[in-house]
């Protein structure tokens, strides 16, 4: 037990912590939390699923060391696991809307099946009891094991965020080109609703210039015939 419980530890820390190392740009402070979060997750799944084999080993007579009861074990485990360790991924990506939300489910698919099968290649290898520091070749392979899973998942996930980032900034700089355009078809509306403001009230006091000369020339005509000047033009005033 000791040389799975340690493979264990290997592998996942060390998955964890690379994916952590190239998280932390994309993510920013939720990057630091990664391997806490995750961590104690971990802890937590072995905290509920300890009890539960335990139980099934004890009172329902499950053996471990048949296939049928190694599959009940390991598939109970594995959905402990699995649910407990995408909660807690999940927790921390949904604080950013540049991550997918299906990232979560995906790595800890990902990291139980190369984890299952790094146990299942190194079976002979490993002990149910023994000293956990014997076997350190095994603890090396899971480590790399560890470290290619992290890395793998680790940079696809980085590849899109920034595939994302760059959509978002493509977004809002698009964003800003139709206020802008926006902006500058509102300033010339206004401009010219101005303009015709303007030429309007000339042309109302044009207007009103011609119709008060018109009355001052009718006045004038007006006077002339009361008082009988024969010299005045009438024609020569119609057409000024």
């Amino acid at each position: 037990m000791l040389d799975y419980l340690t493979a264990g530890i290997a592998f996942w820390m060390t998955l964890f912590g690379v994916q952590e190392s190239l998280l932390e740009f994309r993510l920013g402070y939720l990057g630091r939390y990664w391997f806490l979060v995750i961590s104690a997750s971990l802890l937590l799944s072995f905290l509920l699923s300890a009890p539960i084999t335990i139980t099934l080993i004890i009172r329902f007579t499950v053996d471990p060391f048949t296939w049928t009861g190694n599959i009940i074990l390991c598939t109970i485990t594995a959905v402990i696991f699995g649910v407990i360790l995408s909660l807690a991924q999940w927790l921390i990506l949904r604080q950013t809307e540049m991550t997918p939300r299906a990232f979560a489910l995906i790595n800890t698919v990902i990291g139980t099946l190369v984890y299952f099968l790094l146990v299942w290649f190194n079976e002979g290898t490993l002990e149910w009891s023994g000293n956990p520091f014997g076997g350190w070749k095994t603890g090396l392979v899971f480590l790399a094991g560890g470290a290619i899973t992290g890395a793998v998942t680790g940079k696809a996930l980085d590849f899109y965020c920034e595939r994302v980032e760059r959509r978002l900034i493509q977004l809002e700089r698009e964003r800003v080109e139709r206020e802008t355009r926006e902006r500058e078809r509102i300033e010339t509306e206004i401009r010219e609703k101005e303009r015709q403001e303007i030429e309007k009230l000339e042309r109302e006091i044009l207007e009103r210039k011609r119709i008060e000369r018109e009355i001052a020339l009718e006045e004038e005509r007006k006077w002339y015939e009361e008082h009988g000047d024969d010299d005045f033009d009438y024609e020569d005033d119609e057409d000024e």
